[in-house]
Order: C-alpha cells, then sequence, then structure tokens
C-alpha cells in the first residue's frame, strides 16, 4: 500500500509509529457529489461515470452492491483491479478502456497530477470532465442510492428519512469497531494498539448479535445502507481477517444471530453476483 506524494510514486506503509503502533487511516482526498440539481457540475447521466473498484475490498464491495441494486449497471461500468496490491499498489491486468493505464496512482495523477495520498478504490470517475468525482465509498453509496432515481425509476431507498438517525448510529458505531476495526487489528504494529483494537471489534460483534436476536435488521424491519456497510465486512471476515488480520476470537459462524442475518443478506437478488 504504497502514496502518491507530489505525484510521484512511492511504496511505502503507513506510519504507524507516530501513533503508538496504531493503524490511522487517512481521509479520502476527492469528495464532490453527483446531485440531480441543474447547477451542479456532476449531473446524473448514463454512461458518464466509470467506477473502478478491487473484488477483495470491502470499502469497494459496498459501491457495486449499490449499483446492482439501484439498476445502475447499464448506466455506470466498471473496471475491476487485480486482487494482488504489489509494490505499484492497485494495478490492471490489461490496460483500463478510458486512458489505457495499467495502475490504480496513474488514475489518480489523470485527475490531479500533483496528487499527494494513498491510492485506494472505490474511485467514482467522470467522463465529462475528466476528474475522480469522489474515492470515499459511504458518499458513493449515498450518491448512487438517491441521485440516479429519475434517471433509472428505481426509487429504493437505503437511506429513509424517517430512519436516518438510527442509520447514521449505527454507521458511526460499526465503522471504526468492525469496518476499520479488521484493519486496526491487522495492521497494528505494537501488541497494545493491537488488543485495543481486538477488544473493540469482538464486543461490537457481540452487541450486533444481541440486537439482531430482537430485530431482522440494524435498523428494525427495512434493509438498510448500515446493513450493507456491515455486510461487506461480515462476508470476508471468516475467509480472511480471522487469519490473516488476525481477528481470531471468533468466526462469524459461531455467531448464529449475524450468521443468519447475512446468510439472508447474500441470498437477497444480485448480492451474490457482486462478491
Amino acid at each position: 500500500m504504497g502514496k502518491l506524494v507530489e505525484g510521484v510514486w512511492h511504496d511505502v506503509w503507513y506510519d504507524t509509529k507516530a501513533n503508538g503502533g496504531k493503524f490511522v487511516r487517512e481521509d479520502a482526498g476527492f469528495r464532490d457529489w453527483i446531485k440531480n440539481d441543474s447547477e451542479a457540475v456532476f449531473q446524473p447521466e448514463s454512461g458518464r461515470y466509470h467506477l473502478y473498484v478491487s473484488l477483495a475490498c470491502p470499502w469497494a464491495h459496498r459501491t457495486l452492491i449499490f449499483r446492482k441494486l439501484k439498476g445502475l449497471e447499464p448506466h455506470i461500468d466498471v473496471t475491476v483491479v487485480c486482487p494482488d496490491m504489489l509494490s505499484q499498489g492497485w494495478q490492471m491486468g490489461l490496460p483500463e478502456p478510458l486512458f489505457g493505464h495499467t495502475r490504480m496512482h496513474q488514475i489518480y495523477t489523470q485527475a490531479k497530477p500533483d496528487y499527494t495520498g494513498r491510492v485506494t478504490v472505490p474511485v467514482l470517475w467522470d467522463k465529462k470532465t475528466n476528474t475522480i468525482v469522489s474515492n470515499e465509498s459511504s458518499e458513493i453509496i449515498r450518491m448512487f442510492n438517491s441521485a440516479f432515481n429519475d434517471l433509472t425509476g428505481n426509487h429504493d431507498d437505503y437511506y429513509p428519512e424517517p430512519l436516518r438517525g438510527v442509520i447514521d448510529e449505527w454507521n458511526d458505531y460499526i465503522y471504526p469497531n468492525v469496518n476499520n476495526g479488521v484493519y486496526r487489528c491487522g495492521f497494528a504494529t505494537s501488541q497494545e494498539a493491537y488488543e485495543e483494537a481486538f477488544e473493540s471489534l469482538f464486543s461490537a460483534l457481540d452487541k450486533i448479535d444481541a440486537h439482531l436476536a430482537t430485530h431482522r435488521y440494524l435498523a428494525g424491519n427495512k434493509i438498510t445502507e448500515a446493513d450493507w456497510r456491515l455486510f461487506t465486512t461480515l462476508v470476508r471476515f471468516d475467509a480472511v481477517y480471522v487469519g490473516h488480520f488476525k481477528c481470531n476470537k471468533q468466526r462469524i459462524a459461531d455467531y448464529v444471530n449475524i450468521q443468519g442475518y447475512l446468510k439472508e443478506l447474500y441470498q437477497i437478488d444480485g448480492i451474490a453476483d457482486t462478491t
């Protein structure tokens, strides 16, 4: 996991020493929005946007799920990078279709030649202005949830107004403790940092399992954004995080309620196609 510094690629890992061995994720560098507004720079148009993802990445997986659920596949095309992150970071097996680039960091410098920051996926690219709209997954899925509704006729809402408070509460709890929590375990470089992340992770999973004993989904009886944000971590947990990230107190298979919840979400039409 390297980074760009003023447009030059450097194969460097995270500096955990400055944080007592803790992994601290950097903020996304591109945070614009697609809006259904005649004055907006980025407007919802069929064929205008391109999505770069990795199938190994839970953050990118969120965007593929919303692209599927919201009927955006005919309107937003996709490039899937190779699953291995090597010395050049995320790479393409074949040159990607817009510029013929073979490395993800080239997409970043295509948008901003002097970019400084981590090179991550997902990336939502605008073909009209030739720049990155966003590389923040939580905001990309919000755009996919509502910005293209008039174009697709799909008004399914995974962030409904009456539930936004509880959805935000779950998101704010699950992100640091579970979504990012597995990375805080796996990328910790001190025992203290690892144990802190480990305890937070499994305390959160215990809380979620207890909640699901009396609730079908996180926000009640309706699947929401909060469920899909959790799903992409859960579906990788036993196969990846238990071993590779040392999240090995329990498997998801050992949580009766979470396991049933995970199976139900996976069986929703189209979701298996995104994994």
